[in-house]
């Protein structure tokens, strides 16, 4: 659970230097502003702060041009997103964002988002988000005609995900309705994701949806059926090795 930029760019570094290519697209736990964290940098300043970072160690990021695959079943573009969520994904029984995190508050089950993922300079995360589809759907329909692609998103494109969650009012934190047709409109072979915690393949409207989520360690430990090891997306002659062993850093976490 990475929370300072310092332990990001450690993580990305040691990714670098095993993988031949890393791309990376930013989750809330990135976004964080925390105390303990030298850089105090909030909202869109501090996504700017770790694609720079990225950028200086060879990382791809979703400012950059979307790379492309020419491997077996190739060519096909890689998308990386960076789209937030928009309180769009409401539980039952509520129709507005207002209402959707009343009943959040109610029951206990806030993100922590709602503390220390701040939108600067937007007036709201929603807004930010909203901000983020615009500019990303521009580049994605600037594509050529045809091109696949395979959509790479830290927060699911769609609610289905969302639907096995156990506390069904986490859903607000986890993408937007707005990105939910972007799989067919954009030719996607397979969506990739995180956030859930909830590892495994689905499909809808025949597109393959991996939700590749490692999990914390305690996670593992309830969920043994659920192996700590690479998802292969796209076809490749050699089987993709288990996740490197990642030591902690020597800086105090």
């Amino acid at each position: 659970m990475a929370e300072k930029a310092a332990d990001i760019e450690w993580a990305l570094r040691t990714l670098k230097a095993r993988f031949a290519a890393v791309i990376w697209v930013p989750g809330n736990h990135e976004l964080w502003t925390v105390s303990r964290d030298p850089v105090q940098l909030r909202g869109a300043a501090r996504y700017g702060y770790l694609v720079g970072m990225c950028r200086r160690i060879g990382v791809i990021t979703p400012e950059d041009p979307f790379p492309v695959w020419e491997g077996a079943g190739g060519p096909v573009t890689i998308v990386p997103l960076f789209v937030l969520y928009d309180y769009s994904f409401r539980p039952d029984g509520t129709s507005t964002k207002a209402e959707s995190l009343a009943l959040a508050y109610e029951t206990g089950i806030v993100c922590s988002d709602e503390a220390v993922l701040h939108p600067d300079p937007y007036v709201s995360i929603d807004a930010w988000c909203h901000a983020r589809v615009a500019v990303t759907e521009r580049r994605l329909a600037a594509l050529p005609a045809g091109v696949t692609t395979v959509l790479v998103n830290h927060f699911p494109l769609t609610r289905e995900p969302t639907r096995v969650l156990k506390y069904p009012q986490f859903a607000q934190w986890c993408g937007t309705e707005r990105t939910a047709d972007w799989h067919l409109r954009f030719c996607a072979e397979a969506v990739v994701y995180g956030h859930l915690h909830i590892p495994g393949t689905t499909w809808q409207d025949g597109v393959r949806f991996e939700e590749v989520s490692l999990g914390y360690p305690e996670e593992l430990d309830l969920n043994p059926d659920r192996p700590r090891t690479l998802r292969q997306i796209l076809p490749a002659a050699p089987v993709l090795p288990a996740v490197p062993e990642l030591t902690e850093p020597a800086h105090d976490r």
